[in-house]
């Protein structure tokens, strides 16, 4: 099989040179005809691989890419094959690849395509992330979806849809196209604890199911991870956070209406390692934690440091792209003032801004002589590692996986904060017997 990230369909690039080539203000207009057209063609051209396979949908702000995980790890532990589209990566089968492309639900003719290769390679579940950008976009129309999870929602892309209200609606779209779906049985799996739940549970949709955290009996929160009951089993996970309780309970509570048992359930949660960008530990023999997270809103940048209140916390805080979401920057850097003890400004991906005038704006949130600006990332994260002492967590946030730092005209720098953070960490440090 060809790479599953890197084949253009050739019809997609026609059409991409083409739009180029139509006025800003014609676009404009006619947009989303055209991306409702778009979809229709993909599908047609594909032949409607969604119909023949069951369709998983993940949505919500935040814990999509990690849920879709779980969700992927318990279906192949209870031996379905599975495909699988996210943030992370693309996934047929056994074969996997990084997603290089910094959106979760990339073109219709993609996703056609991915699907059509699920339904060829014998997958019997296709489990995808949908971001509201893609609902926008009608990236999601005439994809026949069997199930959709919601997380989650908090402000986010407010410049992009005009509103919250507007991205509310965006994401509400995606439990109308599963409500409109052509599938017979169609599942909504819904966090009771987030305030817009019932706005989706409202929905006339064939079964709804609800969880929240008090679905989690005796849950605890241990220094290496949770443990829970869940329909009473007992669950243990590597993962961290009160947060990953309710990414577990979304992939657990649809496991549950395809009669996957328990004990499959409590199997694939306790070999689940985590997803990487997601609290992911960099270990290289230091004497302190180092963790990179995507934490790319208030609400998880606050949980990823309550994770770690007991630590004195060394932070390097970028913040929501260049030309987007800037009422976030300083509420961001409020939160950080908060809870760390040190704090390294810097870039992240400024697109077409000044990263300098972004970092800027952040520092003028901070009252307090707690901070340091390093517009280089890769300095910062030295930076940072030189300010750690023993039993301290570095805590690196705003890119998780993305693979690139984002510059003017879509300019792309090839990253990785894992990577760099490994390789700052063996340059300065040697390798201590054992870790914190």
């Amino acid at each position: 099989m060809t790479k599953i990230g890197k084949e253009f369909s050739w019809l997609e690039k026609i059409l991409r040179f083409f739009e180029k080539l139509i006025p800003k203000k014609l676009y404009s207009f006619g947009q989303p005809i055209y991306h409702y057209a778009l979809a229709l063609l993909a599908a047609v051209f594909y032949r409607f691989p969604s119909r023949k396979i069951n369709i998983v949908a993940v949505t919500g702000t935040k814990g999509k890419t990690t849920t879709a995980e779980i969700i992927n790890a318990i279906f192949e532990e209870a031996g379905f094959k599975t495909a699988l589209a996210d943030t992370l990566r693309f996934k047929v089968g056994n074969k996997s690849e990084r997603n290089m492309y910094k959106m979760s639900l990339r073109g219709r003719f993609f996703t056609q395509r991915f699907l059509k290769r699920a339904l060829e390679a014998g997958c019997d579940y296709a489990i995808i992330e949908i971001t509201s950008e893609a609902a926008k976009q009608y990236r999601h129309k005439f994809i026949s979806l069997n199930a959709l999870l919601f997380t989650n929602l908090a402000p986010e892309h407010i410049e992009s849809h005009g509103s919250y209200d507007k991205y509310v609606e965006a994401k509400l779209s995606i439990a109308k196209a599963l409500r409109s779906s052509r599938k017979k049985r169609r599942v909504l799996v819904a966090n009771k604890d987030d305030k817009e739940s019932e706005k989706f549970l409202a929905l006339n949709i064939q079964e709804k199911y609800k969880y929240g955290l008090d679905d989690a009996k005796d849950y605890r929160i241990l220094p290496d991870g949770l443990a829970f009951y869940f329909e009473n089993e007992k669950f243990e996970s590597k993962l961290h956070g009160k947060f990953n309780i309710y990414n577990i309970l979304a992939a657990l509570t649809y496991a549950k209406t395809q009669n996957i048992s328990p004990e499959t359930m409590r199997k694939a949660i306790e070999k689940f390692s985590g997803v990487k960008g997601r609290v992911e530990f960099i270990e290289e023999g230091q004497n302190f934690k180092v963790v990179v997270d995507y934490a790319h809103t208030p609400d998880s940048l606050q949980k990823l440091y309550d994770v770690f209140q007991d630590r004195k916390k060394i932070c390097v805080l970028g913040n929501t792209g260049g030309g987007r979401d800037k009422w976030k920057r300083a509420v961001m850097a409020e939160i950080a003032e908060k809870n760390c003890a040190h704090i390294i400004l810097t870039n992240e991906d400024p697109y077409d801004e000044n990263p300098r005038e972004i970092v800027d704006e952040m520092a003028r949130a901070i009252a307090s002589p707690v901070y340091e600006i390093k517009i280089d990332r890769r300095e910062a994260i030295r930076e940072a590692l030189r300010h750690a002492e023993q039993n301290d967590v570095v805590l690196i946030t705003g890119k998780g996986t993305d693979p690139y730092i984002m510059g003017p005209n879509n300019a792309k720098m090839p990253w990785s904060d894992s990577e760099v953070a490994r390789e700052e960490i063996r340059k300065l440090y040697k390798p201590h017997a054992g870790t914190a």
